[in-house]
């Protein structure tokens, strides 16, 4: 894992080095491009992680270099942010904003399960690993999860308005469509408008089979009209990736973006009315789809941490005489 991880470094770091030399910025706010000269950031960031990964494979996991890795760990899921949103606009529109943005939250979000597999390498005891038997969580992590899901109601009510062309916040459904349009949307989203649907309603749908599966046993084994699969347990990554992707955008994003809808609302901030007639319709469509983000992000969270550790194996610490 060390030498896996000490890869993805060099790799990181050259990729930094690349972008400050061209010029091209590897993070951007929005549709605003950051300056270049955070390429020598992301460099030296990569230069760290190759340094304690070398460090570990040398002389093995040292408590510095735990330090290290994990802090790496935390910088490399904050430059990660914006995947989920790259992947949705690769899937629904024509493509993705930027190339070289989007390949630095690949990158980046692969070195997160890689640094943190590598910092808590030398604390696995050496036994024999038990699965646990599927199970449901918490009550109160369910209620989380019934809030993540009803979060989402008022805003797949207000997409589904939109693409069945109804109006809503002054906007039509017409509107919205040649918005969408205009905006470069792929033929996948405009056929499922066409259809009366919503691409980020079945998203949200996507999302929410995800919560559940996070927080009840059918999450943990495959089910039965899988002929090659029935029966056998779900590998860990497999809802976690997404889910870990999904909170560390969703979460993040609708959390401040209800702070800043909040001051819009007080007047302290001007709410800009973008594709709507007036401030007040985009303050209204801001705030239903700020909750459902934050409210659904947080409930991922809990959710996942509570899948992470229901279905830790546990470890034998003797062996039973027969």
């Amino acid at each position: 894992m060390g030498r896996a991880t000490t890869a993805w470094a060099v790799v990181y770091a050259g990729f930094g080095l690349a972008c400050a030399l061209s010029g091209k910025p590897p993070l951007y706010l929005g549709s605003a491009p950051g300056p270049s000269t955070l390429g020598w950031g992301v460099a030296g960031v990569g230069a760290v992680a190759a340094l304690a990964c070398g460090a570990v494979t040398r002389y093995g996991l040292r408590p510095a270099s735990r330090v290290l890795l994990w802090v790496v760990c935390a910088l490399a899921g904050i430059a990660a942010f914006g995947l989920l949103m790259d992947v949705i606009t690769l899937v629904f529109g024509q493509g993705v904003d930027n190339g070289v943005a989007a390949a630095h939250h690949a990158l980046a979000a692969t070195g997160v399960p890689l640094l943190a597999a590598t910092a808590r390498s030398g604390r696995r005891p050496p036994a024999a690993p038990v699965a646990q038997a599927p199970s449901a969580a918490p009550g109160p992590v369910q209620l989380a999860a019934c809030a993540g899901t009803a979060a989402f109601l008022p805003y797949a009510a207000m997409k589904l308005l939109w693409a069945s062309g109804g109006t809503f916040a002054g906007m039509t459904g017409e509107e919205m469509l040649a918005i969408s349009q205009r905006n470069g949307a792929s033929g996948i989203w405009l056929t499922l408008e066409s259809w009366g649907l919503d691409g980020t309603v079945l998203l949200a749908a996507l999302g929410v089979f995800l919560l559940w599966g996070l927080v009840r046993p059918w999450g943990q084994v495959f089910p039965r009209w899988t002929p090659w699969l029935r029966g056998r347990r779900v590998p860990r990554w497999l809802p976690l990736a997404p889910a870990l992707i999904g909170a560390a955008t969703l979460a993040p994003y609708g959390v401040f973006g209800v702070g800043y809808v909040t001051l819009a609302t007080a007047g302290v901030v001007t709410m800009r009315r973008g594709d709507f007639h007036s401030s007040s319709d985009a303050l209204l469509v801001a705030w239903i789809g700020m909750v459902a983000f934050a409210v659904y992000g947080v409930a991922l969270i809990v959710a996942a941490r509570s899948y992470w550790l229901r279905t830790r194996s546990t470890r034998r610490t003797h062996v039973d005489a027969e």
